[in-house]
């Protein structure tokens, strides 16, 4: 994974860089081609919440599988190994349909595996206010 890269960017997820989609807390200076470049850790986060909305609305996606399977699709990695990782860091079953309550355990689990970092419970429960305080989520260019 991109380890170093996403720490670096504040995007603990790696989110990716979406043409015409700009978010909150993003740098104004992009330098990195594919992710997202934020100002702080708590809007890398924050943008993740957005993104679990995004798939609950949109697909219906409320669970551990359905929301990796699309985070990290098996075209591009190992999605079975990603959902056993986060199940047993987090102890949510596969299936178990997730709360937005519950989204700060999985933030923290997704962070470790995508970049190897244990995100602190302040960034964690910071971005999950500004996620509640700040929408629209994004806006296009």
């Amino acid at each position: 994974m991109n380890s170093k890269r996403g720490i670096r960017n504040c995007n603990p997820l790696n989110i990716r860089r979406v043409a015409g989609v700009v978010w909150k807390g993003q740098r104004h200076e992009q330098t990195d081609l594919e992710f997202v470049q934020f100002d702080g850790l708590a809007w890398g986060i924050r943008a993740a919440y957005c993104i679990f909305d995004t798939y609950r609305q949109k697909y219906k996606a409320t669970c551990v599988e359905d929301i990796i399977a699309r985070w990290a699709p098996p075209s591009e990695n190992d999605t079975t190994r990603y959902v056993q990782t986060v199940c047993r860091l987090t102890g949510f079953g596969g299936k178990e349909r997730l709360s937005e309550n519950e989204w700060p355990r999985l933030v923290k689990a997704m962070a470790i595996v995508e970049c190897g970092l244990k995100l602190e419970d302040t960034d964690v429960q910071t971005a999950m206010e500004l996620y509640r305080k700040l929408k629209p989520i994004q806006t296009k260019k």
